[in-house]
């Protein structure tokens, strides 16, 4: 996964240049903080870019947020379940793959409802009109 400090998001289909385009997994979404508790539950120091997920958002609990409403800068995206960990996690570190599975570890995925860019730095914040 390369960083980047914007992206732009379309409708129905994702994070425009990213390979999957469409469907209900067109975001990938991990909080900084539950890494961090990971990293240090692990004894571990890896990047949160091993986990693969395309937005890592901060100040923002995510567990159990399945058919909520993520604001993300001008763009919202509809929740629609938990990203389980896979095999890749334990390659990155020993263990990560198990210590993610407890409450959404492993992040959310969920799908584009508004055209725009987003950029490090904007506000996220649930839609509570959703």
């Amino acid at each position: 996964m390369d960083s980047v400090t914007r992206a732009e998001l379309k409708t129905g289909r994702g994070i425009v240049g990213n390979a999957d385009q469409g469907g209900r997994r067109q975001v990938t979404l991990i909080e900084e903080e539950i890494w961090r508790e990971l990293m240090l539950a692990l004894g571990g120091d890896i990047s949160a870019s091993a986990r693969r997920a395309n937005l890592l958002v901060r100040g923002i609990a995510l567990a159990n947020s399945r058919g909520r409403i993520l604001q993300v800068g001008a763009c919202r995206i509809l929740i629609h379940g938990e990203t389980r960990p896979c095999e890749r996690m334990n390659e990155a570190l020993m263990g990560l793959r198990e210590a993610m599975r407890a409450n959404w570890g492993g992040g959310v995925y969920g799908e584009v409802l508004d055209d725009g860019a987003i950029a490090v730095g904007d506000k996220v914040h649930w839609d509570e009109e959703s």
